[in-house]
């Protein structure tokens, strides 16, 4: 479930207001008071709470872990929520789960421990259904037998089909009674003091263009471009576990991937075992992400061709999108059993140290202003594969073609902070090439998916898979005809005038 609340602290005397009418048909509902116990695990370096996360026993409902939602939501701290079964004492290996790729390789262990007295308020419409509720805690922090600190914290929480102007609508009234500004720390943030509210171990490095103009060197922009890289793979790790939505695979994939790519844009600038063993792990990662990533592609593809076949067709052409299925699952088993493992947690812990402190050379101590030219030689090779394609050229061959597109534009991006537009301009006309291509190659691979399907079909599904391979045929061939065209807007020379 999806946490939206909004937390105030209210000041010396506030008395919780009547919320009736708060907003239009809204009543207020039963309020009770009760008493909870919650215990917050994390690491001794805190992890997990500056991460934005939190994994805590409570009496009144178990295990919770609460996971960072991405972007801007105005007042509103908005967290997924999942619950898992347990006393206290071990966190439940699902619960951990969702917290290994901020751990990684540290030990868990209890590290604050609360008791709350709550007051709560239910927010309900003229029908009864709930809406939210408003809740008065009195935060009492424990020490052993001492009380450490205490506290007290108003929380206006929104059920998931609640629109968002009610909280607006709430704190409006709670902040004529008394209650402070919005804050969204955490009570285990507030418990735990100033460590919990340090930044995480990795996060997207600020722009390094300022840094630059102030003298700033190149390993500025290393270490900024493997952040957000690293930052991108581990905020999505969780994603990735749970399996609820395709594109966590694929932005882990694309953090791998790009990695893979900066480390040797930036070699001239690395330590090159360093680099190179860095490169050889997130090579072993990215396949066991690429497999399931690239089913789900599939699946996606073969999902919308079914739709479009008739009717009696459809039925047959399920069965053997369900044969695509049980391969996916199989990738996907596969890829969380690695995961799990050692050699993943070490790889990140290695991936955020490099994130902050890469082993740079003595190059990297020069200008940031110099390392545009380490675009030059990924757009080099590209020209030279291109150049070397027939004129009608095999579907390998624009299969290497895109591999090199998307080394030249992750390459341009790396040092787009320097460069500036120019360099965006130019990545921008890149990518144009590489998704084309990957288009059709998404469609060779799903035609020859198709075709190896043909070995145990009946002769009913022989014709289904004729019409699916058809329909493959014909995107790949549009993004065939497509395909030079885009290629020589990519290849203006005022494009490439900084390179």
């Amino acid at each position: 479930m999806r946490e939206r609340e909004v937390k105030l602290a209210p000041a010396p005397g506030f008395r919780l207001p009547d919320l009736t009418g708060v907003a239009p048909g809204v009543e207020t509902g039963p309020s009770e008071t009760i008493e909870l116990q919650a215990t917050y695990f994390d690491t001794a370096d805190l992890r997990i709470v500056r991460a934005g996360a939190s994994l805590r026993h409570r009496s009144d409902e178990g295990w919770t872990v609460k996971l960072p939602q991405p972007g801007t939501h105005g007042e509103l701290l908005v967290r997924e929520e999942h619950h898992f079964a347990g006393a206290t004492g071990t966190p439940p290996t699902a619960a951990l789960d969702l917290v290994l790729g901020f751990v990684r390789t540290a030990a868990v262990q209890p590290v604050s421990r609360l008791r709350t007295r709550r007051h709560r308020v239910e927010l309900v419409d003229g029908d009864g259904k709930p809406l939210g509720e408003v809740v008065d805690d009195e935060v009492s922090v424990r020490d052993g037998r001492r009380l450490a600190v205490r506290f007290r914290e108003l929380e206006v929480e929104l059920r998931d089909d609640a629109d968002d102007d009610l909280a607006s609508a709430v704190v409006e009234r709670l902040r004529a009674a008394g209650a402070g500004e919005p804050d969204p720390t955490p009570k285990v943030a507030r418990a735990l003091g100033p460590r919990a509210l340090e930044p995480p171990d990795v996060s997207p490095s600020p722009s390094v263009k300022a840094a630059t103009v102030k003298g700033g060197d190149a390993g500025t922009v290393v270490r900024a471009a493997l952040a957000a890289s690293v930052a991108r793979l581990v905020g999505h790790d969780a994603g990735v576990r749970l399996g609820e939505d395709s594109e966590a695979v694929h932005q882990a994939r694309v953090a791998t991937r790009r990695l893979r790519s900066d480390l040797r844009t930036f070699h001239p600038l690395l330590e090159e075992e360093w680099a190179q063993a860095l490169r050889d792990e997130l090579k072993w990662l990215g396949a066991a992400l690429g497999a399931v990533r690239d089913a789900d592609v599939l699946l996606e593809r073969l999902q919308a061709k079914v739709a479009r076949l008739p009717e009696g067709d459809r039925d047959v052409a399920t069965r053997l999108v369900d044969r695509l299925h049980t391969e996916r699952d199989q990738a996907r088993s596969e890829l969380l059993v690695a995961m799990r493992g050692r050699r993943y947690l070490e790889l990140l812990d290695r991936l955020v140290a490099a994130a902050v402190t890469p082993a740079l050379a003595d190059e990297a101590e020069k200008p940031a202003g110099t390392i545009a030219h380490l675009t030059r030689k990924p757009w080099k090779r590209l020209t030279g594969t291109v150049g070397e394609l027939d004129d009608d050229p095999s579907d390998e061959g624009l299969h290497e073609v895109r591999k090199r597109a998307k080394r030249v534009r992750y390459a341009a991006e790396a040092v787009a902070p320097v460069v500036g537009k120019p360099a965006r301009r130019f990545a921008a006309a890149v990518e144009d090439v590489q998704e084309l291509l990957g288009e059709h190659q998404d469609a060779v691979v799903a035609a020859q998916w198709l075709r190896t399907a043909l070995a145990a079909a009946s002769p009913r599904e022989t014709f289904v898979i004729g019409q699916l391979v058809a329909m493959e045929q014909a995107d790949a061939d549009a993004s065939r005809a497509q395909w030079p065209a885009m290629w020589k807007a990519a290849g203006r020379k005022r494009l490439r005038n900084w390179l």
